[in-house]
């Protein structure tokens, strides 16, 4: 990080099972905390949590979960409702950390929900860092590998800023949304961010579908494909790596097309790497084979929706964008996206089905209640997009 301030104290490195049980004894008595977590996702097939970074008020401290034995303890830290935890983009590392160690949180502050919310455009934290501290962030190990030790003392000073200035920060952003008149929205999203793992699903789609392109495929050809992705998912968990640092998805995509039986063909194809194929050559010779000799493969159909389905979708979009633009706020932060959805397929007709709906929000429940009950009952009239 550039322009750092030179005062800023050293970040302490807990990576000893008795420094770490002397540090929950001490984070115990705190009332604010900020998190940030690190993790080599570029660089395993699995990703791992690499670095915890706490800050309080008065010191930063980084956690390194690879060499303690038990970290459980910090799971009844996350859960304490006295204690606020401040994240910027909490979702990725509350999902991480609840898949890694099943930590649950409580009493969130999220600041990139917070500068959302209040309509700020740049929604990163370099953004906040640069216009709050006045520091422009060197981005120099956004993509290193954080589970490689010794971490050398600048990619800890990097990790120890993403939460030295947070509190700071939050507080000057929670003194906005009250200016505003937004704490209350603000701690919906707050509480509804701790849920985050109770709500994500996983992608079922199978891999091959998520290459852009397959769709296009003959059915066989996407059978072949389908064969190469499970080949370079055997292989990536087999030498621990990602799936992209095996083989690209466009390499992939081509050799579904052309279907190469033989290694001299697969060598003639027009493709980069040649030396990465034909470390592969005879693994995804096999493959094409298995492909052509399965069942085609056809694409998942998407769910037919009603007419009345559609114009509750129409309905309830212009009323969002047009409730925002009155606010002065996001469409997002009015109805969240996944809230949204989940009203135009419930459908709610009462104000009894809207608070079954719409629970985890009261506030929007209040505020919006009768307006979302009345787009909906018009839509459901009309049954038709407009």
């Amino acid at each position: 990080m550039s322009n750092q301030s030179p005062t800023i104290r050293a970040p302490i490195f807990v990576d000893q099972q008795p420094e770490f049980d002397q540090l929950i004894s001490s984070l115990q008595s705190e009332t604010i905390l900020a998190v940030d977590t690190e993790a080599n996702s570029l660089f395993a097939y699995k990703e791992r949590v690499c670095l915890i970074q706490i800050s309080s008020p008065s010191a930063d401290y980084i956690i390194d979960p690879l060499s303690l034995e038990d970290i459980s303890a910090l799971g009844k830290i996350f859960n304490d409702q006295n204690i606020e935890k401040v994240f910027h983009a909490s979702e990725y590392d509350l999902l991480i950390l609840h898949e890694d160690f099943q930590f649950e949180f409580n009493n969130l502050f999220d600041t990139m929900i917070a500068a959302q919310i209040l309509g700020r455009e740049k929604l990163g934290l370099d953004s906040l860092l640069e216009e709050y501290v006045g520091l422009k962030v060197n981005k120099k190990f956004q993509r290193s590998n954080w589970g490689t030790r010794p971490l050398p003392k600048d990619m800890l000073r990097y990790a120890q800023a993403d939460t030295h200035y947070l509190i700071d920060i939050r507080h000057r952003l929670a003194a906005e949304l009250e200016q505003n008149d937004l704490s209350a929205i603000a701690a919906e999203d707050f509480t509804r961010a701790c849920m985050v793992h109770l709500h994500h699903k996983d992608d079922k789609l199978a891999p091959c579908w998520r290459i852009n392109g397959a769709r296009k495929l003959s059915p066989q050809q996407a059978a072949v494909l389908s064969s190469l992705c499970q080949y370079r998912e055997d292989f990536a968990r087999k030498i621990d790596k990602p799936v992209f640092k095996v083989l690209g998805a466009r390499t992939l995509l081509k050799l579904a097309e052309e279907t190469p039986t033989s290694i001299s063909q697969l060598m003639d194809m027009d493709l980069p790497g040649k030396r990465n194929l034909q470390r592969h050559g005879e693994g995804l010779i096999k493959a094409i084979k298995a492909g052509l000799a399965a069942k085609p493969l056809h694409p998942p159909q998407k769910e037919r929706l009603d007419n009345c389905y559609l114009a509750r979708e129409h309905a309830l979009r212009n009323w969002r964008k047009s409730t925002a633009r009155k606010m002065n706020v996001n469409s997002a932060v009015v109805l969240p996206r996944e809230l949204l959805y989940k009203l135009i397929t419930e459908n709610p007709q009462t104000r009894e089905d809207l608070e079954i709906v719409l629970e985890d929000v009261p506030w929007r429940q209040d505020r919006f209640g009768e307006e979302i009950l009345s787009v909906l009952a018009k839509a459901n009239h009309t049954g038709r997009v407009k």
